[in-house]
């Protein structure tokens, strides 16, 4: 009987209880090599439909697609994977601006800011960036991911200090480590932490140049810091604040100011960066301060500005329409409609037995448990009719994996009913999936009680 069960229906065990860390292999001369057992363990859980990363996309984003995954399978649904909080990707507007830009313009920026990248929009982009969030300037990215990385860089040299916390996204910490190592990570929103941190730093080194650096909302746990308690902490100590601005800006506040402008800071943080990739349609990033120094310094000596490509005037044409639909009224109602749809889908889901963390935001952060039932429950919502993303280890600790659902303002209510629905289902079948998988392999190591409750949680809600 054994030898009859399928990889797909009772997958081997470290397809649904290994993380991704313990795949890469450090020993070997060949460099390549190394990365083998990284790729037999990705391709045994394709095999076992449980790898839900690397999707394509098969039409335009919006509140409902289709998608195949790296085993080529094809699933359509309502769509809480992708990061389109206003649903502009194909609002007709932006469209029509990035058309007219080609027809103006070309397709290519072909040169860095520091030579003659700059274009006519990057230019205009810059000053109407830098007049909505209240600054004297901004400087704009190919990438978020350029932007925090390289801003850190540019800021900090390797005698100075780096107060970061600890959840901050991956390009301000890979930012932080490559540029001294004086970097001390603080508990999660804790200014106290901070505070502590900074008096011992400037106890022991009162001359230091030192960086604090966080985030306006959280991407995994949607959650939000006191900044206006930081900013004071900050200056306290005298140490530099920045803040990263991805997931709010355009997307929350009264007039689309995030975060910054509900807790009444608009133009005040020391430097604000972001992305453009959440709400405006487009890649890039920015970066915004009122030191009149900071743009030639980034322009000049960051690497990730200095020695890329500029963004294009395409880009630029983009982000600027989706600016002027974020201040206006129909962004205004945008920004209502998202910000219902949140509410709703929270609701719904912690109505259903799920755990949602944080405060209503476009990110939904549904706890689901381990990885075994994690990744099952994924491959049913994917082949359910939900098309979501799955945050595992070590992005989120061992037994928090979730689902970080993306909320758009064009989700309908049946949308986001059927969302409700496809989870509750698949977090039923995953435990049920899971409970034979233990029965039929005790050597798995997968608790049979467990599974029964992970299995029962929702038939029973």
């Amino acid at each position: 009987m054994m030898a009859n069960i399928s990889e797909e229906q009772y997958p081997a065990t470290g397809a649904l209880i290994s993380s991704v860390g313990e795949q890469y292999d450090p020993s070997g001369l060949d460099l390549l090599d190394r990365w083998n057992r990284h790729q037999r363990w990705f391709d045994e859980r394709a095999a076992a439909s449980v790898d839900p990363y690397c999707k394509t996309t098969l039409g335009r984003i919006g509140p409902a697609g289709e998608m195949r995954t790296r085993a080529g399978k094809i699933h359509s649904g309502v769509n809480f994977a992708s990061q389109d909080y206003l649903s502009l990707s194909s609002h007709p507007g932006i469209v029509a601006a990035a058309n007219t830009a080609i027809e103006r313009f070309g397709v290519h920026s072909a040169g860095s800011p520091a030579l003659m990248g700059n274009t006519a929009l990057s230019a205009e982009l810059e000053g109407r960036l830098a007049a909505f969030l209240g600054y004297r300037d901004s400087t704009v990215f190919a990438t978020g991911w350029a932007a925090g990385y390289g801003i850190i860089k540019t800021l900090v040299q390797p005698h100075d200090y780096i107060v970061i916390d600890m959840l901050a996204h991956a390009s301000l910490q890979e930012g932080a480590r490559n540029a001294t190592r004086n970097v001390f990570s603080v508990p999660h929103l804790s200014n106290a932490g901070v505070a502590r941190r900074l008096e011992h730093i400037r106890r022991d080194r009162p001359e230091a140049g030192i960086l604090v650096v966080t985030e306006t909302v959280f991407s995994m746990d949607s959650d939000v810091p006191d900044l206006v308690g930081l900013l004071e902490v900050c200056r306290r100590w005298n140490a530099t604040l920045l803040v990263d601005a991805a997931h709010d800006l355009g997307a929350l506040g009264p007039t689309g100011r995030g975060v910054i402008e509900r807790q009444g800071l608009v133009g005040q943080i020391d430097v604000l960066m972001g992305s453009f990739s959440k709400t405006f349609a487009s890649n890039g990033g920015y970066v915004a301060s009122n030191h009149p120094a900071l743009k030639l310094a980034l322009r000049s000596s960051c690497g990730p500005l200095t020695f890329s490509n500029a963004l294009s005037p395409v880009q630029c044409a983009i982000v600027l329409k989706a600016l002027d639909i974020v201040q206006s009224e129909e962004g205004c109602g945008r920004r209502e409609r998202l910000h219902r749809n949140a509410l709703r889908l929270r609701a719904g889901l912690e109505g259903a037995g799920f755990k949602i963390l944080g405060e209503p935001s476009p990110i939904v952060p549904a706890i689901l448990g381990d990885s075994a039932i994690s990744r099952l429950a994924t491959r049913y919502a994917l082949e359910g009719g939900a098309l979501v993303n799955m945050a595992e280890h070590p992005a989120v600790p061992m037994n928090a994996c979730r689902w970080r659902l993306q909320v758009m303002a064009d989700h309908s209510d049946v949308q986001i009913g059927r969302m409700i629905d496809v989870a509750i289902a698949a977090r039923a079948r995953a435990g049920m999936h899971l409970a034979s998988i233990a029965w039929l392999r005790p050597e798995s190591g997968l608790s049979t009680q467990t599974a029964a409750e992970e299995g029962s949680l929702h038939v029973a809600s």
